[in-house]
């Protein structure tokens, strides 16, 4: 019988060596030519969870994937886009194979387009081709992980916005002083008391006090730069798990940073530039930043998936009169609905990135020649409503350019993505302007700050406030001309009323020590039968500078901020009345403006209202090389309620709230019952109070008693040393009489009446 291997001449045992011979040179053969199936396609990506469609919709959805492709800053030609299909069914089986020219622009798309959003209804997810056929051929049994892989728990979210709930309605605050950072309730009359965890200890944190804080502009979470990157903190604790309750965003040298409106996304700024971490020991800088990132110092985040969106370079210095200018924070201006991002390149464009793309709106910046800056349009509690509904405006920006050979100068409003100029105004003699949106979106106050016509010196000597009326048809414009120079304009946060400072002493800006500077303080509001803005009311010779709205509008706040001789607080109601009735108003325009009280602050460096518009904080920095740091918190009167004076104090911080979930009909149903509701208020602070009274008695009588016994254990043991000295002091009996009391008692009528009763 013949064998299988074709070699009957060796007998069996030669067989089997020579078998085993072979075998071995097979595997050293197969070992030295083995194909790697992963070599070769480090530049193809598989994008999966495409819409499902027909050979009519084909080429359309390959004309918009490369349109999204294109706009993340990852264009590909339709040659290198290959689509399975499914003939069978007549459609497409959901993904495409995209082959770049190398990996580096492979690794650079399958940043920029995982997660990305393709329509309503689908993300694109991305993956390496090569990284698909190595997940399908790890051993996998049935209900098994593969191997090597761990089983990651399930860790519950904690609830992130876990402070609203609190049953008093306080607000939170942060302290930090030196390195220790301090988080607290504000309760009524100024008592404060540390925010606890679920473990009842007060939430408190080493690793906050590196650089400096922030929170996010609705409160979510807690900021805390440093070397390394930011980290930002959210939940009860202002902690927990690592990628749930903390987040971690990887920038070396980071300094500042800003946030989204609406917290989906976060920009970092470095001075330093980024390096090629290709070789870096560090895991998290190699797997955040590529190649093509070295040299760039803005990074901008998807703060939920902690991942890197886009990162750019500085602009180069812009240079002015004095020399360059400094970097003016922020650089990057967030529309309020978080669509898009867009930073101006002076004197050339704007460039307007959609989010969370991050690629040029219409694949192209908007061309405005001279362009200095520009601010986004807020959206009203009207805009959003329409927006849940799917209808609403696009959103809009205003810009300036300045004039150059004989064109003027001019204020464009521009609609977004359309591009569409809305209005146009041309101004004269300019030197600089800016903008104030009220915050609603109802109006935009442009303070043109302007110059003599044939100065030598461009510097402002007055100003014109030109104010554009957003809602109604035309966006009409109104100017009121000011012979003084403005430098500061406020609008009344919920309302229609502004405050200008204004001053003409010829010593302001000159920094000259020890000389005071007088303002001129003003306050505007429509004529009710006019429409026109009108002054209502003028206070003259102010100390103050700085002027700061409530949130909630109608108190206001004039303080002197950067003088090294006064630190006056004066505390105003515009619509002060002594009638029950808190909708009463006098008919005299400016007549309820009413002044509650008066305050000092030795050395303050800023002023903060609290989110309620009941408290507000005045605060000197150590950073700012005050005479003597801390804060003080008073009410909205100007009675002043706790202050703290703390060497190496730095930050006071008010959290953020997001707004009302309430209906405009619940919130006006609240305000017609508010004076049952006072009822209970006023009820919870009497018993605040006497629970206060009574808790200082009792700290007072436990005060009494521990001296007693100190006094009494002290004395026992001076006793015992004295007669340990035998220098005892010896008691002498007292063997004369007590003294006796006499007393006298004497009765004296001082009036008698009669009186007879007739039955």
């Amino acid at each position: 019988m013949s064998q299988p291997n074709g070699y009957d001449e060796f007998d069996e045992e030669e067989q089997i060596d020579l078998q085993a011979e072979l075998d071995e040179g097979f595997a050293e053969i197969e070992q030295k030519y083995a194909v790697d199936a992963q070599a070769g396609v480090e530049n193809v990506l598989v994008v999966d969870n495409l819409p499902i469609v027909d050979e009519s919709k084909r080429q359309r959805l390959v004309e918009r994937l490369r349109q999204v492709f294109e706009k993340a800053g990852a264009g590909i030609d339709e040659d290198r886009l290959s689509m399975p299909w499914d003939s069978e069914k007549g459609t497409n089986k959901g993904f495409v194979f995209l082959t770049y020219p190398d990996a580096q622009q492979a690794e650079n798309a399958l940043r920029v387009l995982d997660g990305t959003q393709f329509g309503k209804a689908h993300t694109l997810y991305v993956n390496r081709f090569g990284d698909i056929e190595k997940y399908a051929n790890m051993p996998v049994g049935e209900g098994e992980l593969p191997t090597g892989w761990r089983e990651k728990s399930y860790v519950e979210k904690d609830h992130l916005r876990s402070w609203l709930g609190d049953a008093t309605g306080r607000d939170q605050y942060l302290t930090f002083r030196d390195q220790d950072v301090n988080v607290f309730w504000n309760g009524r009359s100024g008592n404060s008391e540390p925010v606890r965890g679920p473990d009842g200890k007060p939430i408190k944190n080493s690793k906050w006090g590196e650089l400096y804080l922030q929170w996010s502009p609705l409160g979510t979470y807690l900021a805390s730069l440093h070397r390394v990157g930011v980290a930002l903190w959210s939940g009860p604790k202002l902690d927990g798990p690592i990628g749930v309750n903390v987040l971690r965003f990887t920038h070396p040298g980071v300094r500042l940073i800003q946030f989204s409106p609406q917290e989906n996304y976060l920009i970092t700024w470095s001075e330093e530039p980024l390096e090629n971490y290709e070789d870096h020991p560090t895991a998290a800088l190699r797997e955040t930043f590529g190649p093509d990132d070295e040299g760039n110092q803005f990074v901008v985040w998807d703060l939920k998936a902690q991942r890197v969106l886009r990162t750019f370079p500085a602009d180069k210095p812009v240079m002015g009169e004095d020399g360059p200018r400094p970097m003016s924070w922020p650089v990057f201006k967030w529309s309020p609905d978080d669509a898009y991002v867009a930073k101006v390149n002076v004197g050339q464009s704007i460039a307007v990135y959609e989010l969370p793309g991050m690629g040029l709106l219409d694949k192209k910046s908007v061309k405005i020649e001279g362009v200095q800056d520009f601010e986004w349009c807020p959206m009203s509690d009207k805009d959003w409503e329409a927006r849940k509904a799917g209808k609403g405006k696009e959103n809009m920006i205003v810009y300036w350019t300045p004039e150059a050979q004989n064109q003027p100068a001019k204020v464009n409003l521009m609609g977004l993505p359309s591009r569409d100029v809305l209005r146009s105004k041309n101004l004269f003699n300019v030197t600089d302007a800016k903008f104030y949106w009220q915050n609603q979106g109802d109006y935009l106050c442009v303070k043109v700050d302007r110059h003599a016509r044939k100065a030598k010196s461009k510097k402002a000597t007055f100003c014109n406030l030109e104010i554009f009326r957003i809602r109604e048809k035309n966006l009409p414009v109104e100017v009121i001309e000011h012979k003084d120079y403005v430098p500061q304009f406020a609008w009344e946060p919920q309302g229609n009323r502004f405050a200008i400072v204004s001053t003409n002493d010829p010593n302001y800006g000159q920094g000259v020590p020890g000389v005071v500077i007088k303002y001129n303080v003003d306050f505007y509001q429509p004529d009710p039968k006019k429409g026109d803005f009108t002054l209502i009311k003028h206070f003259e010779g102010k100390l103050a500078n700085t002027l700061v709205w409530s949130p909630k509008g109608r108190h206001i706040l004039f303080a002197t901020i950067g003088s090294s001789t006064k630190y006056d607080i004066e505390f105003y109601d515009l619509d002060f009345t002594i009638d029950d009735n808190p909708n009463r108003r006098e008919v005299e325009p400016g007549a309820n403006v009413q002044l509650l009280g008066t305050g000092e602050h030795y050395g303050i460096t800023d002023i903060a209202w609290d989110p309620s518009g009941r408290y507000v904080v005045s605060s000197a920095s150590s950073w700012r090389q005050t005479p003597e740091p801390g804060f003080t918190i008073w009410d909205f009167k100007g009675q002043q309620l706790a202050h703290s004076s703390l060497d190496k104090f730095k930050q006071f911080l008010w959290r953020p709230r997001p707004p009302t979930l309430l209906s405009k009909d619940a919130q006006r149903k609240v305000r017609k019952e508010l004076k049952e509701h006072s009822r209970v208020f006023d009820e919870e602070d009497a018993a605040e109070e006497n629970r206060g009274s009574a808790e200082k008695l009792a700290q007072r009588q436990r005060e009494i008693a521990e001296w007693n016994a100190w006094r009494a254990r002290n004395l026992a043991r001076l006793a015992e040393a004295r007669k340990a000295r035998g220098k005892e002091i010896v008691k002498v009996a007292n063997n004369e009489p007590a003294d006796e009391k006499v007393e006298e008692w004497i009765e004296e009528l001082i009036d008698e009446t009669e009186e007879v009763v007739v039955a």
